[in-house]
């Protein structure tokens, strides 16, 4: 790993689940994360030009930038091939995204989402690779890097094409080690054997990992009582090799709390913490659930405007707690504000930006069925 990069704080601040307040982020509740996350010593700040419908680069402005110096942290931002029609684009947003988050640089610079067809052909036709090494020439851009949702093929093409990048981000838990589809533990290799350092985004899979059955709840807190559930999902990531950076999307003051006390003087897994780890995953596994980690990339653009995660969401409960009619009364009270699942048009635009590759046409017709009758 780079020199610069061995003293980076181990835990990120994702600026993708920001509390909200009558669907607006909550910037007074967000700064005060913000105090409590650089109070820690921690300073490496993650957000994108998509996250909160374009609002999240703003509330980094105003709880951040506008209140720190701007050498006492990093911003890491990104650059959304599916936002770009022209390659014009790419300069326009890049400059609206400096104004957005009010700095004259980024820290670290990502191309968005990589992945098998439109978002990588994208970034190829307007030459974004090249476009990135310039902009570090100005010092627009002191890192470059992207984030990644494709086949292992694809990302060992890419960093031997490209030895400009720096970094990678990629998809890692201890639940997707295995995942046919994210396919992560064979991404951490390709990265590893390189050398490359490691970024890694969804560690507690979306809240997945936070949220578990009583009876997987319990085999954790027997072994450690004074740990939370997505600590060990946490613990887990750290202690892996190559692992620059672990994003923690973080949506209100005890999450940020319980972060800051796994990593404050952070302690790797034992072989035997590991072993329970592997046993859990086992039953995780044979559970069925939807593997949404409601990053709300399809939503901004449903034109039936459904809230496709909490639909998930509500599923997900169901099916590890049937006999529960709070899940039933969330959805009712979700369909006050937003579309039923049943009022899906099978537009598709939804399945062309999940990261996770889901079947969400499909599904929104088995919830339906579930939901809606």
């Amino acid at each position: 790993m780079k020199k610069e990069f061995e003293n980076m704080p181990k835990l990120g601040f994702g600026l993708m689940r920001l509390p909200e307040n009558d669907g607006k982020i909550d910037i007074d509740h967000v700064c005060r994360m913000v105090d409590k996350y650089m109070e820690a010593g921690l300073n490496y700040f993650d957000t994108a030009y998509v996250y909160h419908g374009g609002k999240s680069e703003v509330a980094a402005r105003e709880a951040l930038v506008k209140r720190y110096p701007r050498d006492s942290f990093m911003l890491a931002t990104k650059l959304p091939a599916w936002e770009m029609h022209d390659k014009s684009d790419v300069d326009r947003i890049f400059n609206e995204q400096l104004t957005r988050a009010g700095v004259d640089y980024f820290d670290f610079y990502l191309l968005h989402s990589i992945e098998e067809g439109n978002n990588y052909d994208t970034y190829v036709k307007y030459d974004c690779f090249n476009w990135g090494v310039q902009k570090k020439a100005e010092g627009k851009i002191k890192h470059f890097g992207f984030s990644f949702h494709g086949s292992p093929e694809l990302l060992e093409k890419i960093v031997d094409e490209h030895p400009e990048v720096e970094f990678v981000q990629i998809q890692l838990n201890y639940l997707d080690r295995t995942n046919p589809v994210v396919r992560s533990g064979e991404l951490y290799d390709i990265l590893q054997k390189r050398g490359i350092p490691i970024i890694v985004m969804e560690p507690v899979r979306g809240g997945m990992l936070a949220n578990m059955p009583p009876e997987i709840e319990k085999m954790f807190k027997e072994m450690r009582p004074d740990r939370s559930v997505a600590s060990w999902a946490l613990r887990f990531v750290g202690s892996l090799d190559g692992v620059m950076t672990i994003l923690s999307g973080m949506s209100n003051e005890d999450q940020m709390d319980d972060n800051l006390k796994t990593f404050t003087d952070f302690e790797p897994l034992s072989q035997e913490e590991m072993a329970l780890v592997d046993k859990v995953t086992q039953k995780l596994l044979g559970m069925p659930q939807i593997g949404c980690t409601a990053c709300k990339y399809c939503c901004d653009g449903c034109p039936m405007g459904i809230s496709i995660p909490d639909v998930f969401r509500t599923i997900n409960t169901l099916r590890r707690y049937p006999d529960d009619w709070r899940s039933k009364n969330f959805y009712s009270g979700l369909i006050q504000r937003s579309g039923r699942a049943a009022d899906c048009i099978a537009c598709g635009q939804c399945e062309g930006v999940c990261p996770q590759h889901l079947p969400i046409i499909e599904l929104l017709k088995e919830a339906s069925e579930i939901l809606d009758n």
